[in-house]
């Protein structure tokens, strides 16, 4: 099933969708696959999409949830709520222009997930918040594009 163009286009769509990695692995995936650019993009941007409204919505109840069933999971918890707090001062400084920042950049600690539980934490409004995101998963798209295409045209 991977060989195929469905197969490929699947497995980059469910790598975008993964805390941590997101489209910041899925999308050179896809690309390295063989998928044609225009597709791997649109698999790897919706499957980073896919998981936005629902940490907007549940994240805090799924902590809550958390705390009270895994006590152990608190220090997890705390240290993803601290981290996603430090990255509140970028909207804080620059509006959503600083949310956009928080997806857009492809670094260790950015992206949809953490842009969506900070988005959470502020309690903004789904409907404002997942546009800035999106667009700041295109961002990411986009510079995971040329990351990748550079990278294969230096090793290759």
């Amino acid at each position: 099933m991977l060989s195929t163009t469905l197969g490929k286009f699947i497995m980059t769509f469910l790598i975008s969708t993964l805390p941590v990695g997101e489209l910041r692995f899925g999308l050179p995936y896809g690309i390295l696959a063989g998928l044609k650019l225009p597709v791997a993009m649109i698999a790897a941007i919706l499957g980073n999409m896919l998981p936005v409204p629902f940490i907007i919505m549940f994240i805090e109840q799924v902590f809550i949830w958390l705390r009270k069933h895994f006590p152990k999971m608190d220090m997890f918890i705390s240290s993803m709520e601290k981290k996603a707090e430090a990255k509140q001062d970028l909207i804080d400084r620059y509006g959503k222009l600083g949310l956009i920042l928080i997806v857009g950049i492809p670094l260790p600690g950015t992206g949809a997930w953490t842009g969506s539980l900070v988005a959470a934490l502020m309690k903004m409004e789904m409907k404002k918040a997942i546009p800035y995101i999106y667009i700041g998963v295109v961002l990411a798209a986009i510079l995971m594009t040329v990351i990748t295409k550079l990278g294969i045209y230096a090793f290759f």
